[in-house]
């Protein structure tokens, strides 16, 4: 599952164990409604809520989500993804519900090019006077909200994504002659840039490091050409998808996600939790998360050579890797615990309904 849709069901089960009534609402059959019934939480999935863009289905799209609602009659709707965002707060404002929604990271932030923003811009500046409220998951993204004139102030809530908390293994420096496993969760899709990372791990081939990757999706298949193209095939797995990400990241050194453009990831947090050292692109929330020199590297958006000096520290100085590892744990503990952003999320619930009056 994407971040996404990880907050959305860690989000909705930590409401109902609070004592409220909570519904799912997703497009299609899959891996969501599957993990919905796991946690006992009721999921509804809609036929006409699909990913891609089309105006015949996106309009049925709209009446069976509105058709739904109207039977639901919910005190809040709360949209998840740019797809549901759009139509559920059309379908909201017809039936006067409230609707809050998250922004998991603008499509008008830097890296994505000046057409697009302009366009994405335009379409959230619309959509958000149909918001009651609108979550940003980073400073960064409710600053550049703002600077766009998307929506004012006192419409953006800042509420930092958290994750619940697992055991994790204590790390301790290891002798010097050990292979040191780095990990990257994330889509094979834009904007994670995998490529990048397999380009830069070929100019530091001279130390002792392996790279799990954990996700599948388009451009699997070309970052595989590329690795074996630079030689490194036995030292890069691909993992696929994989339900047990705790554990693989329990089981690593560090964690690298290079990215274009990102909201603030979830998977950092999960590095974090399992206290590994996190290098990352230093683009939308993550340096809110990450602490440069601290508990990892920021790296600049492109920046190879930036990223190979960070490769080459972390993997080569155990008593960093530990160091760091630390220092994330107790960052992770101190502003990124699941209760925290669970009653920031419910304290906006309730400002929405009392407003409503």
């Amino acid at each position: 599952m994407g971040g996404a849709s990880v907050h959305l069901l860690d989000l909705a089960l930590g409401m109902q164990e609070l004592g409220h009534e909570v519904m799912v609402l997703v497009g299609g059959q899959g891996v969501v409604v599957d993990r919905a019934a796991q946690f006992g939480l009721e999921c509804l999935p809609l036929r006409y809520m699909v990913r891609e863009i089309s105006p015949l289905v996106d309009l049925k799209g709209y009446f069976e989500l509105r058709k739904k609602l109207a039977e639901l009659k919910p005190d809040v709707v709360h949209l998840h993804s740019a797809k549901a965002g759009i139509l559920g707060r059309l379908a909201a404002r017809s039936l006067s519900i409230p609707a809050i929604y998250t922004a998991h990271g603008w499509p008008f932030t830097e890296g994505v090019s000046e057409q697009k923003r302009k366009l994405f811009a335009f379409i959230e500046r619309a959509m958000a006077k149909l918001s009651s409220r609108i979550i940003t998951v980073s400073e960064y993204d409710r600053d550049i909200a703002i600077e766009s004139k998307v929506a004012d102030g006192d419409q953006l809530v800042v509420v930092h994504n958290g994750i619940p908390d697992v055991p994790v293994s204590n790390k301790s420096p290891e002798p010097g002659l050990d292979t040191v496993k780095l990990v990257m969760v994330a889509r094979f899709e834009e904007p994670k840039n995998q490529r990048a990372l397999i380009e830069a791990l070929a100019s530091v081939e001279d130390l002792n490091w392996t790279l799990e990757f954990i996700g599948d999706g388009p451009n699997l298949e070309s970052v595989e050409e590329v690795t074996q193209a630079l030689g490194l095939s036995g030292r890069v797995m691909f993992l696929g998808s994989r339900d047990d990400v705790p554990a693989c990241l329990s089981a690593a050194d560090a964690l690298v996600l290079v990215s274009r453009w990102e909201g603030l990831p979830l998977t950092v947090l999960e590095a974090m939790r399992a206290g590994l050292p996190v290098i990352a692109s230093d683009v939308g929330g993550v340096g809110e998360t990450v602490g440069h020199g601290v508990t990892g590297y920021l790296v600049p958006r492109d920046s190879k050579t930036e990223l190979i000096e960070s490769l080459r520290k972390v993997i080569s100085d155990p008593a960093v890797r530990l160091s760091m590892g630390k220092a994330g744990r107790q960052r992770f503990e101190a502003e990124f615990t699941f209760d925290g952003m669970l009653h920031r999320t419910l304290a906006v619930y309730h400002q929405v309904i009392g407003a409503r009056g």
